[in-house]
């Protein structure tokens, strides 16, 4: 049986500074170390579109957090982000299965997708 971990999604506001959601990221990283668990992945999914307006905001800069420990750091990481004011939500869910693979993804400032090639090309 694989270990169960748990996978933190947050939305950052769209309207701050590239070096802050940097900040953000490292301190939500260095927070987890510090409660006792250990930072599997950190992926930074860039710029989206909402699909509804939170907090008068049509976008946000999504930010995904893998990590695994007792349980006791997403108390503390989700009442770290509920304080926060550039967090407009946030979800952590218990993973049972084996971890994906880390994909790349866009940078924080691309907000469309790459087209993709033909599969015969």
């Amino acid at each position: 049986m694989t270990q169960p971990y748990y996978e933190t999604m947050y939305i950052l506001r769209p309207d701050i500074p590239e070096e802050e959601v940097e900040t953000h990221v490292n301190k939500y990283r260095d927070l987890v170390t510090e409660a006792g668990a250990e930072v599997l992945d950190c992926q930074m999914r860039g710029k989206r579109r909402l699909a509804y307006t939170i907090a008068k905001h049509r976008e946000g800069i999504y930010v995904q957090l893998n990590h695994n420990g007792d349980g006791q750091q997403v108390a503390l990481l989700e009442r770290a982000m509920r304080l926060s004011e550039d967090v407009i939500r946030y979800l952590t869910v218990k993973q049972d299965g084996p971890m994906p693979a880390p994909r790349s993804m866009p940078s924080a400032t691309t907000t469309e997708a790459a087209p993709l090639e033909p599969a015969n090309a």
